[in-house]
């Protein structure tokens, strides 16, 4: 896809919320729906994948690959509600830089981190 187009249609998802969210869902429906498929037909896909090896597993990773790409970019339009380019705001938190040998300082530091995570996406 063209970037303008990329960048219009992640605009576009910023604006409505309500498709971004059915995009995400969509993303866990393909996702949940391919284990499902996989593991409820895995006997005739394993037949049909022996029956003619050099023609169908190409065809079966091609297949593969555009269902996590399809994933994928319905995850990027549904998370496009989140980002700001110009906004930087996920940062490593106080306790894995410090290197402080107390869990209550890490827990302590990790906590103050999410809360100034949630102020900036309020």
């Amino acid at each position: 896809m063209p970037m303008s187009v990329w960048k219009s249609l992640k605009g576009y998802s910023r604006k409505h919320e309500r498709l971004a969210d059915l995009f995400t869902l969509l993303a866990a429906v393909l996702f949940f729906g391919t284990l499902y498929l996989v593991t409820a037909f895995y006997a005739p896909i394993l037949g049909w994948l022996k029956t003619d090896t050099v023609i169908h597993v190409p065809i079966a990773v091609i297949v593969v690959v555009l269902n996590i790409a399809l994933i994928y970019f319905c995850l990027d339009i549904g998370a496009a509600r989140f980002s700001q380019e110009e906004e930087r705001c996920f940062h490593t938190f106080k306790g894995r830089r410090a290197g402080s040998g107390s869990i209550g300082a890490m827990f302590n530091n990790w906590l103050h981190h999410m809360e100034q995570v949630g102020r900036k996406h309020r």
